[in-house]
């Protein structure tokens, strides 16, 4: 029988499986729930050598598969291609990225050695869906190792146009190296255009629609917005509105109005610009001085990348100044945390808040968008202010103040704007941004991707 192999960066472990909020882990743990399966990839670990054996554990009735990075591996292939260079170019940060040769080359070392690992695990008949920049080489590599299995990727970032990619020097091998998977999804149409546009004008790829010749068969590309669980969010958000947290943070407001980011700490979030909208909002309309309050919450990450201990510098210094211009004995203007929430509080957080206040500079989807929305309390929504350069900006046009991140007047305009906004044009908005992601939520984005994969003659 077949079943779906499920492979990425990072698989939870057991506990971690009872607590994920990050989009990838949602979706994947989701898909697994539905049918039997088997998810593989680095259990997080770094060991004196690279992992030779495989450890197993289950996430409910999930299989998990893990193995170790060595220091090296862990080193070249993800503090380095992957995040040192990938991540940054990926998201139109060419000035972060950088490029070592011998990182590139640990890289696709390390595709390789989980490829090999994973052939043992896996069934003629199995179906493979691997997931993120990390593994853009997987399928090559499998390849080679003589799978013939159905194989997709899904990419959870931005894919860049060719002049950014052009920035990576193995930007063609590793766009080739994408031809091999059967089917290439992203989170919006601009990026399966971008992908596409490589690979006819760089490649020379004959293309039928969505469709590429690629060096190993037909490709298709497609777009995929990931959603999210809609109802579970709102339930949650429903159930811990009056919890002990959700009572601490209305006393500190003291019936101020409350504006809410969450973020990992990321120099693609666009916490700074965001930081400054609000001092700007403060400045043009002195009524709001001590009567709204901004919490961003930004748990830390990756802090051994030098690009992020110099945003987490900048935030704490944009930050302070901010205090220490606008504070007043009873009111601090922007409480700025670096510490992680249980999901369920966050979503509490969300319920609480009038102002969503989500802003990267660029991202691949931004799921924190769409809970913020499934958050709200349907009779009293709060407003999101969203990010033109979010994935989910596709599909919440009509619903959120949309703004340009690097235009910091417009941007506290539109604070203004959703501060002020009545009630009945709130409820208007939420409840069609609501039927947006209810008609696309995670088990559509699930289900159209795998029914594409499927074999041609299959699917019709």
């Amino acid at each position: 029988m077949s079943r779906l192999v499920i492979v990425s960066n990072r698989v939870a472990s057991a506990a971690e499986g009872k607590r994920s909020a990050g989009g990838l882990a949602v979706g994947v743990l989701d898909a697994l729930k539905r049918q039997d399966g088997l998810w593989f990839g680095w259990n997080g670990k770094i060991e004196d050598t690279a992992g030779t054996e495989l450890a197993f554990h289950r996430i409910g009735r999930i299989d998990c598969a893990t193995t170790g990075l060595s220091r090296s591996e862990y080193d070249l292939y993800y503090r380095g291609f992957s995040n040192g260079t990938l991540w940054p170019t990926f998201h139109y940060r060419i000035d972060l990225s950088r490029y070592d040769a011998r990182e590139y080359a640990g890289y696709l070392a390390v595709n390789e050695r989980l490829a090999g690992m994973l052939r043992e695990l896996v069934g003629e008949d199995d179906r493979l869906w691997i997931h993120d920049y990390h593994l853009l080489p997987f399928a090559r590599a499998c390849r080679r190792l003589g799978l013939r299995n159905r194989i997709g990727f899904f990419l959870h970032t931005p894919f860049p146009p060719e002049g950014i990619l052009r920035t990576v020097p193995p930007h063609r091998d590793l766009v080739e190296a994408m031809c091999e998977y059967d089917l290439v999804g992203f989170q919006t149409r601009g990026d399966a255009q971008a992908f596409l546009d490589y690979a006819q004008r760089r490649l020379g790829l004959a293309r039928d629609g969505d469709m590429l010749r690629g060096p190993s068969g037909p490709v298709r590309v497609d777009h995929y917005p990931i959603g999210i669980l809609t109802d579970d969010v709102q339930s949650k958000s429903k159930a811990r509105s009056r919890s002990k947290l959700v009572a601490t943070l209305k006393q500190g407001l003291q019936e101020r109005k409350l504006i809410i980011s969450v973020d990992r700490l990321d120099y693609s979030k666009g916490m700074v610009e965001r930081f400054n909208a609000f001092e700007r909002l403060l400045e043009s309309r002195p009524a709001y001085r001590g009567h709204v309050s901004f919490v961003q919450i930004a748990p830390p990450s990756r802090s051994d990348v030098e690009g992020y201990r110099h945003i987490r510098r900048q935030l704490e210094s944009t930050a302070g100044h901010i205090n220490g211009r606008w504070t007043e004995l009873a009111w601090t203007p922007i409480r700025y945390m670096n510490r992680a929430y249980e999901r369920a509080a966050l979503l509490s957080f969300f319920r609480a808040s009038q102002v969503g206040f989500v802003t990267p500079l660029r991202d691949g989807m931004n799921l924190v968008a769409k809970e913020y929305v499934a958050a709200q309390d349907p009779e009293d929504p709060g407003v999101l202010v969203l990010s033109e350069f979010a994935g989910a900006a596709d599909e919440l046009a009509d619903g959120a103040i949309i703004v340009n991140p690097y235009d910091v007047d417009a941007m506290a305009c539109a604070l203004d704007r959703a501060l002020d906004m009545p009630l009945a044009q709130r409820r208007e908005r939420h409840e069609h941004m609501m039927q947006v992601l209810r008609s696309n939520g995670i088990k559509e984005w699930r289900d159209h991707f795998l029914t594409d994969l499927e074999p041609p003659a299959a699917a019709a």
